[in-house]
């Protein structure tokens, strides 16, 4: 197996290239006066999509890394409470986290110590390459939800 090659396209895979969209593409020019507004028939707001990506990303790299970490209670931990951040600078933390963190598991999976195929000791039978891809799919998911819940709102810059 070519190491080399599966390590360079999870982390094209991470950063959201090819057949993905970033996450900076799916929150490029959102108004801030949208950021809190669900549409009926949608679950969630942007401004829960983006948290949730935050939390439940941040939550896998920490598992992969920290032996010690505790993640937040299932569900609830998982999701912010309101539709709306609690002001501009929390959205702003928010997609800086998601950044940082998107960033350091790319750096993970690009780490050629890194064994990509070894089971996490801490885990019960999880491998990093498992992590990588279970974050690729999970912000893959909410992303195109972001992106559908833009449309619905008229926000999103192809209007189609």
């Amino acid at each position: 197996m070519n190491d080399k090659a599966l390590r360079e396209h999870l982390f094209e895979l991470l950063g959201g290239k090819s057949a993905h969209l970033t996450f900076d593409d799916a929150i490029a020019n959102l108004p801030p006066a949208l950021r809190g507004k669900r549409v009926a028939g949608t679950p969630h707001s942007a401004w829960r999509l983006v948290e949730h990506l935050r939390i439940a990303q941040w939550d896998i790299l920490e598992f992969s890394r920290n032996p010690r970490h505790q993640s937040p209670e299932f569900p609830a931990g998982y999701w912010p409470t309101g539709d709306a951040p609690p002001d501009d600078k929390a959205w702003d933390r928010s997609v800086a986290a998601v950044r940082a963190d998107l960033t350091a598991m790319q750096a993970l999976v690009a780490d050629p110590k890194m064994d990509l195929f070894a089971r996490i000791p801490h885990g019960d039978g999880q491998t990093i390459l498992r992590e990588a891809l279970l974050v690729a799919d999970h912000n893959s998911y909410h992303l195109g939800q972001l992106v559908m819940l833009r449309r619905a709102l008229g926000a999103w810059p192809d209007g189609g």
